[in-house]
């Protein structure tokens, strides 16, 4: 069975072919950094716009890049959500469109879900269940995954994701958007200990995150402390260090209440070349295993929408032609596969 993948969540146009015997067979992504870049963040029109302009060049070149026609495929996925209302309409609309007019059913996918299942495009695949920690500019999730569906969340952010602190941080840093990684890379310069910024919530019980005090907290330190180019790198690596060392101490504590010895990290922030490195430790440590999908497949992308939507489609879970896009969907909403 083959299936194309259509992500279009936010400001990146991802566009897959996945084919459930030999794999990812075409993969086109185009980012709007660029756009947005004058505005320091997203703009939701902006955006939306950019996604009419680009879904349908960018699934010729995947049907290329795949050597298979419209005939070669037996579905369609598409982000339903979460995320912006009209950059979600766009791809939904272009993915009802297409399913009606090719006559293959449409799915419907969480992007959390793609996020969480994007370890599986590569070998070794992670066994269930596992507890997967999902990092980026709009989620922080620790989520118990004891199969394809089967979800319960152990805890999440009551304020900024960890990717938004990031880049809400590297802002104030006077850094370029998007500005997480750009901070992970000033951070290498930095001195370690010079600052030491506090690890919100983890000297409490629970698994929920809190990084908005830890951003007030970093911006303190930026106007008291100067601005020339190594306070900027000290406060950079304090404040990535406090920020994976939350990470960190809220997954141990899930690993060790589920007692479950394999984590998998994925969103943006799963790239984070001093998270991975802190993890490993960790993971050994513990005895356990850490999966993280491929680096290119951290961040949106059409790849794990077209994954995720496979599973999905091999359940004749398909999306109605009425279906609507939504723009807050909890993951424990999802059914189970069949």
């Amino acid at each position: 069975m083959r299936i194309l993948g259509i992500e279009s969540s936010c400001d990146e146009t991802g566009i897959a072919i996945y084919d459930d015997e030999k794999g990812l067979l075409a993969h086109q992504l185009y980012s709007q950094v660029k756009l947005h870049a004058d505005y320091g963040g997203v703009v939701p029109e902006l955006a939306s716009r950019d996604h009419v302009r680009k879904t349908l060049p960018l699934i010729t070149a995947a049907l290329k890049e795949a050597n298979c026609t419209p005939e070669d495929l037996d579905g369609i996925a598409y982000t339903a959500g979460p995320g912006l209302v009209g950059a979600l309409l766009v791809g939904s609309s272009i993915a009802r469109a297409l399913s009606f007019g090719w006559k293959i059913p449409a799915v419907a996918v969480h992007h959390m879900e793609g996020h969480l299942l994007a370890p599986m495009l590569d070998e070794p695949r992670p066994e269930f269940p596992f507890v997967a920690l999902l990092v980026s500019g709009g989620h922080t999730l620790l989520v118990k995954v004891a199969g394809i569906g089967e979800y319960q969340i152990l805890g999440e952010s009551i304020d900024d994701a960890a990717g938004e602190a990031f880049d809400k941080t590297a802002k104030l840093l006077g850094l370029d958007y998007p500005g997480g990684p750009l901070l992970a890379k000033l951070a290498e310069q930095g001195t370690p200990k010079r600052f030491i910024f506090p690890r919100p919530m983890t000297d409490r019980p629970g698994l929920d995150f809190s990084f908005s005090g830890l951003k007030t907290f970093a911006a303190n330190t930026i106007r008291s402390e100067g601005d020339d180019l190594q306070t900027k790198a000290d406060i950079a690596h304090a404040f990535q260090t406090a920020v994976i060392d939350t990470l960190a101490i809220k997954c141990k504590r899930a690993l060790k209440e589920t007692g479950i010895k394999r984590l998998v990290i994925a969103g943006g922030v799963s790239a984070n070349c001093y998270l991975r490195e802190q993890f490993a430790k960790i993971m050994q440590g513990m005895q356990g295993e850490v999966f993280y999908p491929r680096t290119e497949f951290c961040t949106d992308n059409g790849a794990m929408i077209a994954y995720a939507g496979m599973q999905r489609l091999k359940a004749k879970q398909y999306a109605d032609l009425d279906s609507k896009v939504r723009p807050r969907w909890s993951i424990e909403e999802l059914p189970p596969l069949k």
